[in-house]
């Protein structure tokens, strides 16, 4: 054991730790989630980023010197690359606006930097978590800017696997362009549309909140390093701000921009609520999109039966042969959860007070779970699902053709009177529409095999009123 001080006295650390007195207690004080920061390595990355920039801004204003300087750079570059991140060991769940969690990164670098430069561990006369690694900076700077950080990489990721699931719902709509089945309003039978279209609206619904992703993502590119306590700036120099964030840019590779006002930036979540918010609504439509896949594959006798989810394990342990639709179930339950953080995050960020929202934690607890758990989603809802789903063809055409919604269709060519007689007849007698018109005579075979062409049932079509001779439907120019 080593022995390190503070405010609150003594206290033994363990000597192959990289942490110290500040992230012991804060291990004792905040055994909440049982998840640490270790648990989200790009808000460690961040944070490296952050110290790293701040070195080589306060080097280059002369405040810190070149060999101090260059040994918390190498400590930020080891983890940025992976090392040391076990030693985050805070619980993400915490007290103190996340001052627990800078000082978890300013011990581990502090130490890190140390044996770099040829001490042991706790030896901070040589060179000090606060003094050296966190000069010019607060929690209040360093803890939102890490957070929007993390966030705008996670963002990155989650559009790219919602990218892999618009890409597969897409390719399914290429193969089922040519399936013609019934479309459905209220549950109820609506007119006919083909199984590609259906397909489609699913790639263009994902594809709409990718574009609302990078509208948000936006927003938190904005920070507040330089700000220090409250935003006005105290212990930093006046080029700092400037330098720090340029710095960041090159580190992290994102267009970075210092917020104009400080004070304001220090004390504002809404670019949280509006990242959660955005969240939620990414979270509702794939929901929606598994309520119907769940729907349409119903069964596989007694349901819907419209297409097949490949079985990807058995169903029951008392029911031979049950397959369950487990993956878009995994996938609605975590849409639950994001609009359950979406609240979480949007308490937090209404509960700040004055000039600082000390409640950040939970908001980053909050966003990381969203942002990971749907891009998990996304993937595994391709990959074991959606690439997999066939159409039972015969049945949704079979359905097409019996169902009471096709009269909408024939409509404009038997006139309105007659479809809805026909509508009356095959609901009472359960016969199918195109059954009753052929009895009738109101259609030739070859009039209604040409209007029951999946081109022209699924789009608007510019055809001459009530053909009900019999005639081919002739196009009005």
């Amino acid at each position: 054991m080593r022995t390190e001080h503070d405010l609150l006295g003594e206290r033994e650390v363990p000597l192959e730790a990289y942490y110290g007195v500040h992230t012991i207690r804060a291990v004792e004080n905040f055994s909440i989630s049982g998840i640490a920061i270790s648990g989200y390595p790009e808000l460690i990355n961040a944070l490296a980023a952050i110290k790293q920039a701040a070195a080589l801004s306060n080097m280059e204003l002369g405040l810190l010197d070149e060999r101090r300087g260059r040994a918390i750079v190498a400590a930020c570059e080891e983890l940025r690359a992976g090392r040391l991140h076990d030693q985050f060991v805070v619980d993400v769940i915490q007290g103190g606006a996340g001052t627990s969690t800078n000082m978890n990164a300013n011990e581990v670098i502090a130490n890190r930097a140390l044996e770099l430069l040829g001490h042991v561990r706790g030896e901070y006369a040589a060179l000090h978590p606060n003094e050296h690694v966190n000069m010019s900076q607060s929690t209040n700077d360093v803890y939102p800017t890490a957070l929007k950080i993390a966030t705008s990489h996670g963002l990155q990721n989650l559009a790219m696997a919602m990218d892999v699931l618009r890409g597969a719902f897409a390719d399914k709509a290429e193969t089922f362009k040519d399936v013609l089945k019934m479309g459905r309003t209220q549950l109820q039978d609506a007119v006919p549309m083909t199984l590609g279209q259906e397909f489609n609206t699913y790639a263009v619904m994902i594809g709409e909140d990718q574009e609302r992703l990078r509208e948000a993502e936006r927003l938190i590119h904005e920070i507040n390093m330089g700000a220090t306590a409250i935003g006005t700036g105290i212990n930093a120099h006046p080029d700092y701000a400037r330098l720090v964030c340029r710095h960041l840019n090159a580190i992290t590779r994102l267009p970075l921009v210092t917020a104009p006002d400080l004070v304001e930036a220090t004390q504002d979540c809404g670019a949280f609520v509006q990242i959660s918010g955005v969240l939620k609504r990414v979270a509702v439509k794939i929901s929606k999109i598994c309520n119907d896949l769940r729907l349409l594959s119903s069964g596989p006798r007694a349901g819907f039966g419209e297409i097949n989810l490949p079985p990807v394990q058995a169903g029951s342990s008392i029911m031979p042969g049950k397959v369950n639709p487990v993956i878009p179930e995994v996938v609605n339950q975590v849409a639950f959860e994001v609009i359950g953080n979406d609240v979480t995050v949007t308490m937090a960020a209404e509960a700040g007070q004055l000039q600082l929202n000390a409640f950040e934690p939970i908001i980053a607890h909050s966003l990381f779970k969203s942002i990971s758990h749907l891009s998990r989603a996304c993937l595994t809802l391709q990959r074991s699902c959606v690439a997999g789903i066939t159409a039972n063809r015969d049945r949704l055409r079979a359905d097409v053709e019996n169902s009471i919604g096709l009269v909408t269709a024939l409509n404009p060519y038997i006139g309105y009177a007659a479809a809805t007689a026909i509508a009356v007849e095959a609901h009472a007698s359960g016969r199918g529409v195109a059954e009753l018109v052929r009895e009738r005579g109101l259609l030739t075979e070859a009039t209604l095999a040409a209007i029951l062409k999946p081109e022209m049932l699924t789009r608007p079509q510019s055809l001459a009123v009530a053909d009900r001779g019999g005639r081919q439907p002739q196009p009005v120019c």
